[in-house]
């Protein structure tokens, strides 16, 4: 529903009260009341304390400056333990990657596993420290919210006043003004005190968009938050769960070979898949749908060559997440849920229509289907496989159609949308946030490089809270997804990748 007081109050003050900017003429009878002095200076001291009223006290401001101190103190020492926790696990990868320098042994074998379970034990401390700092985010974010409706209640109150006021300055005659104001000077003084009025009408108004501007702006970042904090909490079930098969995994193996060596090899060539397994399983796309795993190789390749991204990490983002596809592609852009009036947030929605009319894609057909919001409210409008949104899109359609030569791109092709993410993931592994982050362990550069650009691409400027988790699990995967690609790429096996046809 429309803010009345913004939306439909302005237009008749603006008429009433001449405050348009357009306006320069004024109605002098308009400006008076019986006691003309005394109803100004009333007015005006009426102003002045409301105005008076709203300015928070010394001792408010030095609670709420020692409560800001506070809270950055807290949030300091939260983001020390979590870069000290982040050392803690990268000397665990560095144990990992050192196994497997040495082959696949027994030894090594058990060793890497009981690394894991310690290098994941790390990250779910993380989490909860991440989740702690959420928590705090909520609060504050909570704390301004309230700030922000007490001042909106503040200027409402102030407006009515103030309109109460000139209404009552309205009623009075031309030849009362005069009889009230003996003097030319006088005459001027009162019109200037209208005049001021007037400006405060103007200030207050404005104040009071501004001010239900960034209540949206809040009560959306808060839900972000709280988005946050139970996509951490899921993802912290998940690290759990993997622990445990982490674990069972480790007792399956020694129960297997007896703790013996020679049959940890027997095993290992029995359990091995070969090239023609790994380009023939199935590959589950994020955005729905599947292809062989030979196919999504082959569009991966394409986009690295032209990105420098690595054609196992566009694998690993594009691959399927647990905590995907639960709304994805299931909705029309304009589609009416219990969660939002549309499916696609409504700036979103020019851009989807000039997008499927060059596409010539019947936008309200199953082609174009989208992502549906979900339960806290945010907007969905994602399309295709790498869940770009209509102005995302449209940023990269150059790119991508330099890169697969279709023009122009259409997110719901294959090809297309692996070259978009690629364009996408090369654009954060080169930004600023992401560098400065890969300085903190350089003997790991690449690794964090590929975990920033991970999170961003799930959660955009919030990715520092997810580094450990979505960034992190994407970088496992895409290590595994490597080892495959050197099976099907080995030359002793003669792998003839399929021609890549682009797709219509």
């Amino acid at each position: 529903m429309r803010d009345r007081l913004t939306s439909d109050i302005k237009p008749e003050l603006d008429r009433r009260l001449n405050i348009s900017p357009k306006k320069s003429r004024f109605r002098l009878f308009s400006f008076f009341n019986g006691s003309r002095t005394v109803s100004i200076c009333l007015a005006l001291f009426f102003l002045f304390l409301i105005g008076f009223a709203q300015a928070p006290g010394i001792a408010t401001l030095a609670a709420d400056n020692e409560q800001t101190t506070q809270r950055l103190e807290e949030r300091k020492q939260l983001e020390g333990q979590l870069v000290e926790l982040e050392k803690e696990m990268a000397a665990y990868q560095a144990t990992i990657d050192e196994y497997k320098k040495k082959g696949n042994t027994l030894k090594g074998e058990i060793a890497t596993l009981e690394t894991k379970i310690k290098k994941i034990n790390l990250q779910i401390q993380a989490v909860n420290i991440n989740l702690k700092r959420i928590n705090e985010e909520i609060r504050s974010t909570q704390t301004q919210i309230n700030q922000t409706e007490n001042q909106i209640d503040n200027k409402k109150t102030s407006l009515s006043t103030t309109v109460r006021n000139l209404y009552e300055m309205d009623s009075q005659s031309l030849v009362e003004v005069l009889i009230a104001n003996p003097s030319l000077s006088a005459f001027f003084n009162d019109l200037n005190n209208i005049m001021l009025i007037q400006e405060k009408m103007k200030v207050d108004l404005n104040e009071v968009v501004d001010l239900r501007n960034n209540l949206i702006e809040q009560k959306q970042q808060l839900s972000l938050q709280y988005d946050d904090a139970e996509s951490l909490k899921a993802y912290q079930l998940i690290q759990q769960q993997q622990t445990k098969a982490i674990q069972n995994q480790k007792n399956s193996l020694l129960k297997e070979t007896k703790g013996q060596e020679t049959e940890y090899q027997k095993l290992l060539t029995k359990t091995k898949e070969s090239a023609a397994q790994i380009r023939n399983r199935i590959f589950q796309l994020l955005g729905g749908g599947s292809l062989t795993f030979a196919d999504a190789y082959k569009y991966a390749k394409l986009a690295e060559g032209v990105t420098g991204v690595r054609a196992s990490f566009i694998l690993a983002v594009l691959n399927q997440e647990s905590l995907f596809g639960k709304n994805v592609g299931q909705c029309f852009y304009n589609e009416k849920t219990k969660y939002a009036a549309t499916a696609m947030n409504p700036k979103e929605i020019p851009a989807f229509l000039e997008m499927t009319e060059k596409l010539r894609i019947d936008p309200l057909s199953s082609a174009a289907k989208v992502s549906c919001p979900n339960r806290d409210g945010n907007y969905g409008g994602a399309m295709g496989p790498a869940q770009f949104i209509p102005t995302t899109w449209k940023i990269y359609e150059k790119e991508i159609a330099k890169i697969t030569g279709n023009n122009p791109p259409s997110p719901w092709s294959n090809a297309d949308a692996f070259a978009g993410t690629a364009a996408y993931l090369e654009d954060s592994i080169k930004s600023k946030s992401c560098i400065e982050y890969s300085q903190q362990i350089p003997a790991q550069k690449q690794r964090l490089l590929e975990r920033c650009a991970a999170a961003k691409y799930y959660a955009g400027g919030r990715w520092y809270n997810y580094r450990f988790t979505y960034g992190e699990a994407v970088a496992v995967r895409a290590e595994e997804y490597q080892k495959d690609i050197d099976v099907i790429t080995d030359k002793s096996l003669s792998l003839k990748l399929p021609v890549l046809v682009p797709e219509i």
